[in-house]
């Protein structure tokens, strides 16, 4: 259990810094329109030449992502209304309505890896059944859920759908929360205007070649980051009783480490455990935060990249073993 100075420690990293946020924003999302600007170029020269270059595009949507994901928490600039302006903006690229979304992750910060809080629609990546439970389904219910739970239905299908689709609609969100569903018309409205945009100064075909496939491997990636951080052979359960956030975000959570250019696009999100142990702290201080934190970020389990692509196999806990463990093989 951490103590009250580290917890003091760790809540001195939230600071954020304007000039940095400001330049993280400007030199994103110049890489980014430089790289589309780079692809609709290419589609005169090659199909593969520009589908080549959706890969860096592809990463600077995820990075683009967890800016916004900075700006939903107030983390990225020491200004509200800041935060608002540039995660509004960033949700042009991400396909994700900022207010909306940013209702949805609050709640995953209240309930993560709390066995008595499962259910939630929006949390299915960081949900599981237990192990005790998934036996329980009659046959029919166990081969839905074995089927809907697949990592390459969840993994390789399901994010583009998430991202294109459901991300249109505000999806389990109370009529009450008016501000959301503005959020998600409003980008709406803003999405069609853009790529009307783009289809009357471009063919279609070439809008597509350009757009699709790199928001369709980013939805991939970004999914697949956040899924392997809650769900990894290792990752700890607790029931109400003895959840703690300390506790869930060392245990619950993981120490991603990713070679350098992927800490890069993936905006530091690796240093999860620090995230959800202050999740006001901006991406540009996390490494300093576990770095400088030895004592504490020493206790986080650490994932390799190895660990990461096995961990989508583990999809149940099993209460006895205390750990997660693969669909059983009858």
């Amino acid at each position: 259990m951490l103590n009250k100075p580290q917890l003091a420690r760790i809540r001195a990293y939230q600071t954020p810094s304007d000039a940095m946020a400001a330049w993280q924003v400007f030199f994103t999302f110049g890489l980014y329109l430089f790289t589309i600007t780079a692809m609709y170029a290419a589609t005169d020269i090659s199909v593969w030449l520009t589908l080549a270059l959706s890969i860096p595009a592809a990463g600077l949507i995820v990075r683009i992502f967890m800016l916004q994901h900075d700006c939903g928490h107030n983390a990225l600039f020491r200004s509200a209304r800041f935060n608002w302006f540039a995660g509004g903006a960033c949700s042009l690229v991400t396909l994700t309505p900022f207010a909306y979304w940013r209702r949805l992750h609050a709640r995953h910060h209240g309930m993560w890896n709390n066995l008595d809080k499962r259910g939630i629609p929006a949390d299915f990546y960081s949900d599981c059944l237990t192990l005790a439970e998934y036996r329980a389904l009659g046959p029919a219910r166990r081969w839905l859920y074995r089927t809907t739970h697949h990592p390459l239905l969840i993994h390789m299908v399901l994010p583009s759908v998430i991202f294109m689709v459901l991300y249109r609609l505000p999806f389990d969100t109370p009529r009450s929360c008016r501000r959301e569903h503005l959020s998600v018309y409003l980008l709406n409205f803003s999405l069609v205007a853009v790529f009307t945009t783009l289809v009357l100064a471009f063919e279609l075909s070439d809008v597509l070649l350009v757009h699709l496939p790199s928001i369709a491997l980013a939805a991939t990636i970004g999914i697949w980051l956040f899924s392997v951080q809650h769900r990894f052979e290792e990752a700890q359960w607790t029931r109400q009783q003895d959840w703690n956030l300390p506790q869930a975000a060392l245990h619950g959570t993981s120490y991603l480490k990713l070679p350098r250019v992927l800490q890069w696009f993936s905006g530091n999100i690796g240093f999860h455990h620090m995230h959800h142990l202050r999740p006001g702290i901006p991406n540009y201080r996390l490494q300093a935060s576990h770095e400088e934190c030895p004592d504490i970020s020493g206790a986080a389990t650490v994932l390799t990249l190895r660990d990461a692509l096995r961990a989508p196999s583990f999809v149940l806990w099993d209460e006895d073993l205390e750990q997660m463990v693969p669909f059983p093989s009858r």
